[in-house]
């Protein structure tokens, strides 16, 4: 027979703690975040009437800042898992949001350097 214990109490009647990975799961909302970014500033430079598309290029900097931060937080949520050994779940969460992280890192990367040689060209055209 086996004695309980003070926490025994708290666990739910299957057994299985319900702590849960909110870092896996953030690292998916801001990979999502970071994906959507450059589409969203191109939408508003078509519906805006004062910001123009090389305007709305900002948008590249958070997808990466978003971007790094959710490949960040995919890593730690990986962390978590593997320092509850499984318990608090989020391995499918955290391995997308890297992937997200990942995909709206490179879109970020990719429109700063079209930006870039796009203002490189307009500076040699002028001169």
């Amino acid at each position: 027979m086996v004695a309980r214990t003070r926490d025994s109490r708290l666990a739910p009647a299957g057994g299985r703690a319900s702590a849960r990975n909110s870092r896996a799961t953030t690292s998916v909302i801001l990979g999502l975040l970071a994906v959507l970014a450059i589409p969203a500033g191109v939408v508003l430079s078509w519906y805006s009437a004062t910001v123009t598309l090389v305007e709305s290029s900002s948008s590249a900097g958070l997808a990466i800042i978003f971007g790094v931060y959710a490949i960040v937080l995919s890593r730690r949520g990986l962390d978590v898992f593997a320092r509850t050994i499984g318990r608090s779940g989020g391995v499918r969460a955290a391995r997308a949001g890297k992937l997200l992280g990942a995909l709206g890192l490179c879109m970020g990367i990719t429109a700063g350097l079209a930006v870039g040689f796009y203002g490189l060209l307009t500076v040699f055209v002028k001169s």
